[in-house]
């Protein structure tokens, strides 16, 4: 069920990163939707954040908003470039909450009403989530009894199997690459271009990024994103199920002089309050019934 030759950099030869291209790219996951809670396949399918998808995507939006607050992410200075995100909606709003985030801050006096300009949120198609097919919108558990063969081959070899309708890897391969080089040479427009002659090892005087090297958040789907740390990391697709990433999950991919080095995945630290009050939630209920 696959299609063409594997792909490489952009797909035409030309290598994802412009040459020496000296940037970062920061990797969202959106919040909780309403089929998440009620464990629906997605896909390409329209399901609203939930309540605690909302709060989820706020709180990610704080932390992105203050990304150098303790402990600091592995950004550079100032404000991103762009808010890319997919153009369903439990992605766009969480996009617009990060802007909202990074607006509140210049607002509230905390930075410069005459500093660079808040980003650019746009939206891009090929971030768009992997078609599930006829799977979206249907349970894991009735997906299971009526298409046991096909989930139990996406799950083993996602390149021999996908969902009845959907998409193939490849085939979002084919579209994630575009959509990557769009934001990076966005990235790369303006800016001095780097090399990798320089420390390599942080910790060392020298090494990672400059204050004012670019940056970019992308706002997506965990699917969509397995595909784009893999083009991103130069890495063959089937590694597919080696990244995962957390709801409002954050990753971070320095292109240091054209080449990538992972900086940080799946921090969900910023999910702390929420996890504080499930597990005081717990206590409570534990102290009343008595149980241990």
């Amino acid at each position: 069920m696959t299609s063409g030759a594997p792909l490489t950099g952009r797909g035409d030869g030309s290598p994802l990163a412009p040459d020496g291209l000296d940037a970062t790219v920061v990797l969202l996951r959106h919040g909780e939707s309403e089929w998440i809670r009620e464990g629906r396949f997605q896909g390409q399918a329209e399901a609203p954040l939930s309540a605690l998808g909302r709060r989820q995507a706020a709180l990610a939006g704080e932390r992105l908003a203050r990304p150098h607050a303790s402990p600091a992410l592995p950004v550079p200075g100032g404000l991103p470039r762009e808010i890319v995100h997919s153009p369903l909606g439990r992605a766009a709003d969480t996009a617009r909450a990060v802007a909202l985030a990074m607006a509140d801050l210049r607002t509230g006096g905390e930075a410069d009403a005459a500093g660079p300009p808040l980003p650019v949120l746009r939206p891009e198609p090929g971030l768009l989530e992997i078609g599930q097919g006829v799977w979206e919108g249907v349970t894991a558990d009735e997906i299971g009894r009526r298409w046991p063969a096909e989930i139990a081959g996406w799950r083993r070899d996602p390149l021999a199997m996908h969902a009845p309708g959907g998409e193939s890897v490849a085939e979002v391969d084919a579209r994630v690459r575009p959509a990557l080089a769009r934001v990076l040479d966005e990235l790369g427009r303006d800016y001095p271009r780097g090399t990798t002659d320089r420390p390599q090892v942080h910790g060392y005087s020298g090494a990672g990024q400059p204050a004012a090297q670019p940056w970019s958040v992308l706002v997506a789907h965990d699917g969509v994103f397995k595909v784009v740390m893999l083009a991103l990391l130069d890495l063959p697709l089937s590694k597919f199920w080696s990244f995962s990433l957390g709801l409002t999950g954050i990753s971070v991919v320095e292109i240091r002089g054209g080449r990538p080095v992972l900086r940080a995945h799946n921090w969900t630290g910023h999910l702390a309050p929420i996890e504080d009050e499930l597990e005081r939630e717990i206590a409570d209920r534990r102290s009343r019934s008595g149980a241990m």
